[in-house]
Order: structure tokens, then C-alpha cells, then sequence
């Protein structure tokens, strides 16, 4: 973009203010994309240096040694990848959350211009990371990228789902690109923060099927490794972003001080988890003496030792006013230590990690990432508890944060109701149960256990959170960002509230389809067996089945304000509507002579259970748990209508009381008008 338009650009954004000197700024631009390039191809060259000399990936898989040329360059692919995720998702998320926005709700200068850099860094990152899943399927398959072109220019991914990983790198590839491409068209701080968040989860694709996320332990190797990958990502750019947004004269002062150390607070505790976790799975047991995965693990550990107080120090320049302390001395440092840590990361996908050296998982923990030992039992729901470690630690966060809220709100003076607090408490617990005690330790492997555990899922905890009035907590606890400041949290959550995604998926037509529908979907088509076999993929189902009964209740009996809300015999329509379909999915399921994931869980082969009365069991508890619920909030429904019928009975006779009665007299007054009339 030319100068002028790049001023004519500034003006219609936000004003005419006066430009830079050209060449000054020309300058600045032409040294940061200079150090910028001098930067990945150091972690190239880093990434080929530590991975291009073990074969022990290869070897222990069984698979064909490739040539040097084609492990470098599919090394290099990914790690081209990952930076330029890193910088799209940190450019947008300072353009929509950190720069101020225009009145008209368009980002400003400086927000435009991040946007710029997001664009650009989203399609070098969805055009690298297509390219490491295509040359990852040359790099395991033993076939030259050559022979991958003969077959078209999607021949190779049919080979792609089959080994996982290459698959994920092209689907997050595809996901930037779209990032890219929404990015071109939105002016909105509210699409462009969040293009950034979408940006950042694109990489949990390829995290989500890592190789070392196999055998036993798996169920947390690969939770902590997507935690990490998305966190570090999202980490790492905003550090690079807003180093850019401070160089070219971007404030971070005010109350967005707090935000912007927020954000990489949470950036960073939580990537650091992820790690800790992750290594230690895949190092658990296995030999620590002249292991290259090992030798890069402990880089990577001091260079994160000494990359926390440098990233701290680093903030505090980042945050400080145009006359204050410059970051420009700890930026190069932080910002090569960040890169080489991100980058010995991927590098080290293709290094054998110390467990799979002695490994000898069993047929169970191949499956589901532990073995079984004893029958189900109600025994055996409070003893045999295996964390989740996304939904276990996400209940106890949510209603940590519930706790706190209502602690503040007290601390103003302000009453919070207990039965909402309660509400939402025994929602968390329920979350817990469902996830990680019992109900989450057999669900893989059992189909009536898994069926108990996706209708408390389903139907139990989002009507408890939907009566938590989350929302409304939130936005009474926090402070609204004031004119002239960049959105806060506040303004984050009115609009994801208000959004038009939000009026969809909440509309009580598209809720009660999700709904209903989801289930017949799942069970009855090839779906099921194939989400079976992944760990990921029951993550997926989990969510789906929490966010599916959440958006069908929070409309119909939730405290929050609904972007739609029907009246109250509306509502008890809905219900009526959707209650028949439960019945008639669970006698499908008791009635049905064919064993729904047979392949499965005949692999599976516990001893003791016999599949198919599993299953008609399971279908006996999707009938009768089901309906249970249902007549819960059938009772809630009428509740609320008398309540709200009460109180809009009190509101009249107040009113009656202030204007003595004058609505009534006015009717009486038309009665009797119309009666001289006739």
C-alpha cells in the first residue's frame, strides 16, 4: 500500500492527523522486516539443525527413512507455520482488543494497521501449513513430494487422514486461510478480536494429533499439548505484536494496562502448564541418559527459566507511556528466546521421546490412555477417578471465578441471590462428576456409562449453570471501559452476548434442532465409531453436548437476558415439542439389534460385558434420565411464570397506587362510551 493511501486509509478511519516523515517511517518498517526475516531463518536453521540428524522416529515406527532435503524442508514448513500463526493471532488480537476503536465501532490507525500485519501473517501461515501437512505425508510415507503430485492436488489427503498428523497441519492451514480472508473484509474490532482468538486455535488441530500423544497417558499428553500449543501461540504473538504496536507509536496506558498483562498472564501460566504436563507424560519411565528429546527438553526448561522475568521486565516497557522506559533492549532477547523455544517445540515432534523407548502399552491404554480392572459400579464412580484435564480444571476455574465475582459484588454492598450461586456450584460439581470421577473413567470403554455421562453432559449441568445467571454476575461485577479507552472485558462479553452468531445459535428453532437433532446424528450414522477411537474427539463430544443444552436452555429458563425469549407458553411449547424425541431416541437405542461403535469396543474386550445388553441399557437410561430433566425444567417453567405473573401483578398495583387507579378508570370511562354509543 502506497502512502497516500495508507494516509487516506488513516483519515477515513479516524480523522486527518498528521503523517510521519515517509522516509523515517519506510525506515522503521524495512529494519523490523529485516529482523523479522533474519529471525525465522534462524529458527530454521535451528529447527533443521536439531531434527535432521535422528532417525529414531522413523525407525521405531517402522517407516522409511526420508531424505535430508525432505525432513528439512517439512521442518521448516511447520515452523514457518507456527511463527506466522503466532504473529496473525497476536496482530489481531491488539487490533481488536488492545487498540482504541473509532466511535463508529472500525478500529483506528493503529488497529488498521495491525489488521495489515494479521492479513498477511494469516496467509503465510495457512499456505505453510498446508504445505508441512503435504510434505509431512511425502516425510512418512516414504514417497518423494513428486510422486504426491502425480496424484492431484488433493490425492494426498486421503493418505493425510489416515496418518492424523498431516491432516491437522491442512485443516489448520485451511482455518488461516479463512482467518485471512475474513480478515481482508472486517473493519469491526469485533471481528477482528475475534479472527484472533480463531487464529490462535488453529492450532490445535495439528496439537490435537501429535505423535506423541499415542500409548498410555495419552488422554493428558494431548490435552496439555493442545493447551500449550494454543496458549503459546496466542503468547508469543502478542508479545511480538505489541512490540510492534509500541514501535510505531501505539499507547498502552490506563486501565488497559491491566488487560494487556492479563492477557499474557494467563498466555503464559497457562502454556507453561500445558508443558510441564506434557513432558511429563511423555518422559514418564523411560531412560533420560543420552536422549535427544531429552537434551532439547532441558533447553527448552532453561530458556523458559529465563524467559518468565525477561517477558516481565518486557511488559512493563511495553505498557509504559511514549516518554517512559523503552523495551527496544529486552525485545530482540524475549523475542529470539520466544521463537527458539516455539521452534525446538516442532523440531522435536520427530524426536522419540524417552517413554516410547521401553513403552509396552496394553491393548487398553493403545485405546483409551489407561487399563480397567474391575467392573462398573456405584463403588467404583467415587474410587476410580481419571482428571480431565480440560473439563475437570475448567470446572473448577468457572466456579472459582463464579466465587470471586460474588465476593466482590458483597464487598460493594451489593446481594447476589444464594439459590443462583448454589445453582451454579452444584452445575460446576456436575461438570466434574460427569468428566473426571467414575462416569469419566469408564465412559470410553462403556456404552451405558458413556450414555449416563453424555446426558448429565447434556441435559443436568446446563440447566444448573443456565439458573447460575453467569452472565448477568459478570457484567455487574465488571467496570465499563469508559469513552475514549479500548473495549474491556465488559464490552468483550456484550458483544459475544449480542453477537449474530450468538442470535443464532440461541434462536429457539436452531437450539431445539441442535438439540434434538445432534442426537440421532451422532449415534446412527459412521460418525460415532470414528469419534470413538480418538481422545480428541471425545473432548469434541463433551463440549458439544455442554454447549448444545446450554444454548437450548439458556433461552428457555436462564437468568441471563437471552438475545431471544419467548414467552412463557412459548417456551413450554418448545419443551412439549422436544420431550417425544428423547422417548423415541432412547427405545431406538434399547430396540436396536446392532451394536452402535461394535469395532470399538470389541477392541476394547472387557471380559464382562456383554456389548449388547450394554447398549440396550444405555438406551433404557437415555429414556428414563432424559425425561427426568425435562419435567425439572417443565417445574422451573411454571415457577418462573407465576413469579414473573406476581411481579408484574405488584407492578400494577403500585402504579395504581401513584395515579390512583387511572388505567382502570380509563377502560371503565371507554366501557361507558361505548355503551352510549350503541
Amino acid at each position: 500500500m502506497s502512502a497516500s493511501t495508507e494516509q487516506a486509509t488513516t483519515d477515513a478511519a479516524g480523522g486527518a492527523q498528521p503523517a510521519p516523515a515517509v522516509p523515517a517511517r519506510r525506515d522503521r518498517r524495512a529494519l523490523l522486516t529485516a529482523l523479522t526475516v533474519a529471525l525465522v531463518l534462524l529458527c530454521a536453521g535451528v529447527a533443521v539443525a536439531v531434527s535432521i540428524g535422528d532417525d529414531g522416529f522413523w525407525r521405531q515406527s517402522g517407516l522409511p527413512v526420508p531424505e535430508p532435503g525432505l525432513k528439512a524442508a517439512t521442518v521448516v514448513a511447520k515452523v514457518l507455520a507456527v511463527a506466522a500463526t503466532a504473529l496473525a493471532a497476536g496482530s489481531l488480537l491488539v487490533g481488536g482488543l488492545v487498540a482504541a476503536p473509532q466511535r463508529s465501532g472500525t478500529v483506528d490507525v493503529h488497529g488498521y494497521r495491525a489488521l495489515r500485519r494479521g492479513t498477511l501473517a494469516a496467509t503465510v501461515a495457512g499456505v505453510s501449513a498446508i504445505a508441512a501437512g503435504w510434505l509431512s505425508v511425502a516425510d512418512m510415507t516414504g514417497n518423494s513430494p513428486g510422486v504426491l503430485a502425480s496424484v492431484g492436488p488433493f490425492g494426498w489427503l486421503g493418505a493425510a487422514a489416515t496418518i492424523e498428523e498431516p491432516l491437522g497441519w491442512a485443516l489448520a492451514g485451511a482455518l488461516l486461510l479463512l482467518v485471512a480472508l475474513g480478515a481482508a473484509f472486517s473493519l469491526s474490532w469485533k471481528a477482528v478480536a475475534a479472527l484472533g482468538l480463531v487464529a490462535a486455535c488453529a492450532m490445535a488441530l495439528p496439537a490435537a494429533v501429535h505423535p506423541a500423544a499415542t500409548g498410555a497417558g495419552h488422554d493428558w499428553s494431548g490435552d496439555a499439548n493442545v493447551l500449550r500449543a494454543v496458549a503459546g501461540t496466542a503468547w508469543l504473538g502478542l508479545v511480538a505484536a505489541l512490540a510492534a504496536f509500541r514501535a510505531h507509536g501505539g499507547v498502552v496506558d490506563g486501565r488497559t494496562v491491566g488487560r494487556v498483562r492479563g492477557l499474557l498472564a494467563v498466555g503464559g501460566v497457562v502454556y507453561l502448564a500445558g508443558e510441564i504436563v506434557f513432558q511429563l507424560v511423555v518422559t514418564d519411565a523411560g531412560p533420560l541418559g543420552g536422549s535427544a528429546y531429552v537434551r532439547v527438553a532441558v533447553v527448552v526448561a532453561v530458556l523458559l527459566a529465563a524467559l518468565v522475568p525477561l517477558t516481565a521486565l518486557l511488559v512493563r516497557g511495553l505498557v509504559a507511556a511514549p516518554g517512559g522506559p523503552a523495551p527496544g533492549r529486552l525485545l530482540p532477547v524475549v523475542a529470539v528466546l520466544g521463537a527458539v523455544v516455539a521452534t525446538l517445540g516442532v523440531a522435536s515432534i520427530r524426536l522419540v521421546p524417552p517413554r516410547f523407548v521401553v513403552a509396552d502399552d496394553s491393548a487398553l491404554q493403545t485405546l483409551i490412555g489407561w487399563d480397567i480392572v474391575r467392573p462398573f459400579s456405584a463403588l467404583t464412580v467415587l474410587t476410580d477417578w481419571r482428571w480431565n484435564l480440560l473439563f475437570g480444571t475448567g470446572a473448577l476455574v468457572l466456579a472459582g471465578l463464579y466465587l470471586v465475582a460474588v465476593r466482590r459484588l458483597a464487598s460493594r454492598g451489593v446481594v447476589w441471590p444464594v439459590g443462583r450461586t448454589v445453582a451454579w456450584l452444584l452445575g460446576c460439581a456436575t461438570l466434574l462428576l460427569a468428566t473426571s470421577s467414575g462416569l469419566g473413567f469408564y465412559s470410553p470403554s462403556m456404552f451405558s456409562v458413556h450414555m449416563i455421562s453424555h446426558m448429565t453432559l447434556n441435559m443436568l449441568a446446563p440447566i444448573l449453570l443456565s439458573l447460575g445467571g453467569a452472565v448477568t454476575l459478570a457484567l455487574r461485577v465488571l467496570r465499563p471501559a469508559g469513552r475514549g479507552n479500548p473495549p474491556g472485558p465488559r464490552e468483550w462479553l456484550l458483544a459475544a452476548v449480542h453477537s449474530r452468531v450468538a442470535k443464532v445459535m440461541t434462536h429457539p428453532a436452531f437450539a431445539a434442532v441442535l438439540f434434538v437433532g445432534s442426537f440421532y446424528v451422532l449415534y446412527f450414522t459412521p460418525l460415532f465409531d470414528g469419534a470413538l477411537r480418538f481422545h480428541w474427539t471425545h473432548q469434541l463430544m463433551n463440549l458439544h453436548f455442554v454447549l448444545a443444552g446450554y444454548l437450548f436452555f439458556w433461552p428457555l429458563i436462564g437468568v441471563d437476558a437471552a438475545p431471544h425469549r419467548l414467552p412463557h407458553l412459548g417456551r413450554l411449547a418448545v419443551m412439549l415439542a422436544t420431550m417425544p424425541f428423547h422417548a423415541f431416541f432412547g427405545v431406538a437405542v434399547m430396540s436396536s439389534s446392532t451394536v452402535l461403535g461394535e469395532n470399538f469396543y470389541r477392541q476394547v474386550g472387557l471380559p464382562w460385558l456383554d456389548l449388547l445388553d450394554d447398549q440396550r441399557t444405555g438406551g433404557g437410561i437415555a429414556w428414563a434420565t432424559g425425561e427426568i430433566p425435562m419435567l425439572l425444567v417443565m417445574v422451573t417453567l411454571v415457577v418462573q411464570w407465576s413469579r414473573d405473573d406476581s411481579r408484574e401483578a405488584a407492578r400494577k398495583d403500585r402504579q395504581a397506587e401513584r395515579d390512583d387507579d387511572a388505567e382502570l378508570k380509563a377502560y371503565n370511562a371507554m366501557l361507558e362510551q361505548m355503551r352510549r354509543g350503541g
